[in-house]
């Protein structure tokens, strides 16, 4: 998995943690042609559904945009995929890694416990 890796290719989402002194964390870069999940505020990801995205390797970027630590990891029909897992611990923080996929409909699912509604589905062709 892909932590904080800055690339030029990328296409760049500034993003500003809540600082004391009123400075603000350097833009977190996600790489270009990436899926890009935001958790937010309310425990829940800024869209219920994703896709349709093509079959195969697939990058998501997970970026936080709540005041909380979540996670994101990738189900069908209620059984995780893998060891696929990205984390992000505090506002502003990104995580982003690779998963392949077959055609299908999987549910992203944040696995903090009393996160539980925190799903979307995600249609793959």
């Amino acid at each position: 998995m892909k932590r904080f890796l800055p690339l030029t290719a990328g296409l760049a989402i500034a993003l500003t943690a809540c600082a004391g002194s009123g400075s603000s964390e350097p833009p977190v870069t996600i790489p270009a042609g990436d899926l890009v999940v935001k958790a937010v505020s309310g425990l829940r990801f800024d869209a219920t559904e994703y896709g349709p995205i093509p079959a195969g390797d697939i990058d998501i970027s997970y970026v936080n945009e709540d005041s909380m630590r979540h996670t994101l990891i990738v189900a069908k029909e209620d059984t995780k995929i893998g060891t696929f897992k990205l984390v992000v611990a505090s506002k502003g923080d990104a995580d982003s890694g690779t998963i392949a996929l077959d055609a299908g409909t999987y549910t992203l699912i944040c696995d903090v416990p009393g996160h539980n509604n925190m799903r979307a589905s995600l249609t793959v062709e």
